[in-house]
């Protein structure tokens, strides 16, 4: 299921960059890739509470206490799909997205060092 997880998010994250790119130079079809990326958004956050219901065991039997972690990573996952759905909003309006962005590359980091380095079903590439 990690790696289904983590499929989504590289997918989304893929949509993102080319919907935005689309945005940007005018394109109509921006606005499809938009709402193939919402689906996956719904795909990410389905698959990510599934992850932490199959995991609830190993989080609070750690003795690490992990579950404030998870519940953080949560939160700000949740954040990058806003700080996503944000940016596409303020781009195809011909508005700024500085902040959007900045929350983005800030919650993404986030998500990223709990999710790949921290917690105990990640892959540990900073470990």
């Amino acid at each position: 299921m990690t790696h289904l997880h983590i499929t989504a998010w590289v997918v989304g994250l893929i949509l993102l960059f080319v919907s935005y790119a689309m945005y940007k130079n005018g394109s109509k079809a921006g606005k499809i890739v938009h709402m193939i990326l919402r689906l996956d958004y719904l795909f990410i956050i389905i698959t990510g509470v599934i992850l932490f219901i199959n995991n609830l065991a190993a989080y609070t039997n750690s003795g690490g206490g992990t579950l404030g972690e998870v519940i953080v990573k949560m939160i700000a996952g949740f954040w990058v799909v806003g700080a996503m759905e944000m940016l596409l909003g303020k781009t195809s309006k011909s508005k700024p997205a500085k902040g959007a962005w900045t929350q983005l590359i800030i919650a993404l980091l986030i998500a990223l060092v709990l999710g790949l380095g921290r917690l105990p079903i990640g892959f540990q590439f900073f470990g």
